[in-house]
C-alpha cells in the first residue's frame, strides 16, 4: 500500500525532471517493447535493418548525417523497401551552420500528354494505381544527388557503395519477397519487371524466396554509370559538388534518361526525354507553425504536411492534457480537428508552381484555426465536416465559393462514400513506404519520407528502375480540388510528410512515418504524446494511436468513410461504447502506433534519444 501511495509522487518527480528537456525512461505507467536508442556522435533510423546498417557504415567512414541519409535512401530503394529508384524524395534538413530548416522537393511531375481529357478518354475517374500511366518523372535520384552535393561531404561513389553491393545480390527479406509473389499477375504484364522480379517463372512460387540472394544486374549497371560519370568529372579536375552534378546530368539528360523514356513509352507510358531534362529538384522554404513555444516544420502544400500544422493550430484552443491521454474526449477532439484540417487539404492543397494560388496564409493563420475550432461539437461526430473559407483571413474573396458549397455533397461524391472498413480499403488508405531519420554531432538533422515505385512496379526498360505510381494522387475534376487537377509538368499533392521541430532555436524532434493518408494523423499524435503527456520518444513511438478515415484517400478510388475510426484493441469497453454513441464506425487493430521513426535531442546531456515503433521492421543504430 505504501508503494501505491508513493507512485503519484514518483510520477510527479519524473514530470518535473523533464522540464530540463531530459527524458526519463518509462515515466508513464507503461513499458515499451523496444528499448530507446542512445547516441552521442550519430544516429541512423529507417524502415529496414539493412538500410540502417548502410547508414551506420557511412557514419563510421566519416560521413555526416546527409551522407548517411543518402546511403540509407539508396539502400531502401535498392531493396524495394516499399519504394524504388524511380520514386520521389522529400526531406527536411536542419543546417547547424545557418540555424535554419531547409526543404527538399524532389517530387516528380506529370509527363507530357497527362491531361484530364487523356485519362477520361480511357474511361478513368482518376489516373491508375499501377503501370506506366501511373508514373510521374523519377525524383529520388535527383533528390539524393542534390542533398549530397549541397550538404554532404562524401563522393557519390562512397555513398552508393552499400546499394551497389546490394544490387549485385543481397538476401531478400520475406516482406518484399511475398509482396512480389502477391503482385506477380501484374508484374507479368511488364516484360522488364518480369525479368527482374520473377526468377522462378513457371514454378508454383515465381518470386524469390525469403533469404534468397536477389540480383539486379540492370540496376547495378545504372548505378555504375552514375559513379563513372562522377569519377570521370573528378579526374578532369571538377569539384566534389560539380562531379556529383555531372552524374545528375547523366541520369536526367544522358543515356539513362534515354533508356528510361524509351522503356516507359514502349510499355504505354508518357514520359519523354524532354520531361526528364526539364525536371529540377527544388530547395524551398518549409511551412512552420508554433505550438506552445515549439516551432514545427513541414513541407509546402504539394504535400499534406501543412494539415498537421493546421490541426495543431486548432488544438491549441483546447486543454488536451486535462482530457487525459486517449480518453473519449481526447480522441473525439483530435478526430474532429483532423477532419477539419484534412478537409482543407482535400480542397485547397496542390502544386504552388501552378495556379490558382493556394490560400496558405489564411489556412495557417491562428485566427482561422480559432474559428474552425468553434465548429467542433463536443458530443457528436460531424460527418459533414468540410473545407472552410480561409480567404477572408488573407483579406481576399474566395474565388471557389460555389464549388465550396457543393463540395462533399452526395451528388458529387456518392460513388466514393460507400466504402467499408475492409482490407482493400485500408490497404489503399495506408499504403506504406519508409522513413529515414539521421543526425550527427556537428548538428545536422535529416528527416526524409521517400516513396514511389513500390511493388508491383513497372520497370522502365533496361534501367532496373521501377516507375512511380504517384499520378493517382491527382484529380481530374476541379470540383474535387481546383488546385490538384492533373497537368503536364505539375506535381500531384502527395501524402509524404517528414517533420522537424525546434525548441529555443535548437532541434527538439525529428520524426516521420510511412503509410499514406494516416501519416500526419499519427505524427500529430506522436508529437502530442511527447509535448502534452511527457512520454519518452520510444514510448511516444509505441503508444496506441487512432486513425480517421473521414478524409478522402489519396489513392485508388479516393474513398472515405464518414465517422470511420480505427482504435487499438486495448481500448477499454466504456471508451468504445462512448465513441459508438457519438456516431463513429469503429474497427480495431492490435498495433496502431506507426511505424514511426524519431530522434529526440537531449540538450541537458548533449545526447540523442532514438525511437522506432514496434509496428513493423523499422530499426535504428546509434553511437
Amino acid at each position: 500500500m505504501k508503494l501505491l501511495r508513493l507512485l503519484p509522487l514518483v510520477f510527479a518527480f519524473l514530470l518535473i525532471n523533464r522540464e530540463g528537456n531530459a527524458q526519463a525512461f518509462n515515466n508513464l505507467p507503461v513499458t515499451t517493447q523496444k528499448p530507446p536508442l542512445h547516441g552521442k556522435h550519430w544516429m541512423a533510423i529507417t524502415g529496414k535493418p539493412l538500410a540502417a546498417t548502410a547508414g551506420a557504415m557511412t557514419f563510421t567512414k566519416g560521413g555526416n548525417a546527409i551522407d548517411a541519409a543518402c546511403a540509407m535512401l539508396a539502400a531502401t530503394c535498392t531493396m524495394w523497401d516499399v519504394l524504388s529508384w524511380g520514386g520521389e524524395t522529400q526531406a527536411l534538413i536542419y543546417n547547424p551552420k545557418t540555424k535554419k530548416v531547409i526543404a527538399i522537393n524532389a517530387h516528380g511531375v506529370a509527363p507530357t500528354g497527362a491531361t484530364p481529357e487523356f485519362y477520361k478518354g480511357k474511361g478513368m475517374k482518376y489516373p491508375p494505381q499501377y503501370g506506366p500511366l501511373a508514373a510521374v518523372t523519377p525524383g529520388t535520384p535527383g533528390g539524393l544527388m542534390t542533398m549530397l552535393a549541397e550538404y554532404g561531404t562524401m563522393s557519390l561513389k562512397e555513398v552508393l557503395a552499400p546499394a551497389m553491393e546490394m544490387a549485385a545480390g543481397y538476401p531478400i527479406e520475406a516482406q518484399t519477397a511475398n509482396s512480389i509473389e502477391k503482385g506477380k499477375d501484374l508484374i507479368k504484364q511488364w516484360p522488364y519487371s518480369k525479368k527482374v522480379f520473377l526468377p522462378h517463372l513457371g514454378a508454383s512460387r515465381e518470386a524469390p524466396d525469403a533469404g534468397e540472394v536477389f540480383v539486379q544486374k540492370d540496376l547495378l549497371e545504372t548505378l555504375k554509370k552514375l559513379v563513372n560519370a562522377e569519377q570521370q568529372a573528378l579526374a578532369k579536375g571538377k569539384s566534389r559538388k560539380d562531379a556529383i552534378y555531372a552524374a545528375y546530368d547523366v541520369f536526367y539528360k544522358g543515356e539513362i534518361a534515354k533508356e528510361f523514356s524509351r522503356g516507359c513509352r514502349e510499355q504505354g507510358g508518357l514520359i519523354t526525354e524532354q520531361d526528364l531534362a526539364n525536371w529540377k529538384v527544388k530547395i524551398e522554404e518549409p511551412m512552420v507553425t508554433n505550438y506552445k513555444g515549439i516551432d514545427v516544420y513541414k513541407l509546402q502544400q504539394w504535400t499534406q504536411g501543412p494539415a498537421m500544422l493546421q490541426a495543431l493550430n486548432i488544438l491549441e484552443n483546447f486543454d488536451l492534457k486535462s482530457m487525459g491521454y486517449n480518453s473519449t474526449r481526447y480522441i473525439h477532439t483530435l478526430y474532429q480537428a483532423m477532419n477539419l484540417a484534412f478537409a482543407d487539404r482535400d480542397f485547397y492543397y496542390g502544386d504552388p508552381a501552378f495556379g490558382p494560388e493556394e490560400p496558405m496564409k489564411g489556412l495557417l493563420s491562428k485566427e482561422y484555426a480559432k474559428e474552425r475550432s468553434k465548429l467542433i461539437n463536443p458530443e457528436m461526430n460531424d460527418p459533414k465536416a468540410g473545407p472552410g473559407d480561409p480567404y477572408p483571413f488573407e483579406g481576399k474573396v474566395n474565388p471557389f465559393q460555389d464549388m465550396l458549397k457543393k463540395w462533399g455533397s452526395a451528388s458529387l461524391f456518392d460513388p466514393k462514400n460507400n466504402a467499408t472498413l475492409d482490407e482493400k480499403f485500408q490497404d489503399n488508405f495506408t499504403a506504406g513506404t519508409t522513413s529515414i531519420e539521421t543526425t550527427d554531432e556537428e548538428g545536422w538533422v535529416v528527416s526524409v519520407t521517400p516513396s514511389g515505385g513500390w511493388v508491383p512496379a513497372c520497370i522502365a526498360g533496361n534501367t532496373g528502375i521501377g516507375m512511380s505510381q504517384r499520378m493517382q494522387a491527382f484529380v481530374l475534376d476541379p470540383k474535387e480540388n481546383p488546385f490538384n487537377v492533373v497537368e503536364p509538368g505539375k506535381r500531384p499533392r502527395v501524402t509524404l510528410t517528414p517533420s522537424l521541430a525546434l525548441k529555443d532555436g535548437k532541434p527538439f524532434l525529428s520524426f516521420a512515418k510511412q503509410a499514406g493518408d494516416e501519416q500526419d494523423q499519427l505524427l500529430l499524435q506522436f508529437f502530442l504524446n511527447v509535448v502534452e503527456f511527457n512520454m519518452t520518444v520510444q514510448e511516444a513511438c509505441e503508444a496506441p494511436s487512432f486513425k480517421t478515415f473521414q478524409m478522402y484517400s489519396s489513392f485508388g478510388d479516393h474513398e472515405r468513410i464518414n465517422g470511420g475510426l480505427t482504435l487499438n484493441e486495448a481500448m477499454p469497453d466504456w471508451t468504445r461504447k462512448d465513441l459508438g454513441r457519438m456516431g463513429y464506425k469503429i474497427n480495431y487493430q492490435d498495433r496502431t502506433s506507426g511505424p514511426i521513426n524519431a530522434i529526440y535531442f537531449d540538450w541537458v546531456h548533449n545526447t540523442f534519444w532514438g525511437g522506432s515503433s514496434n509496428h513493423g521492421e523499422d530499426y535504428g543504430i546509434g553511437w
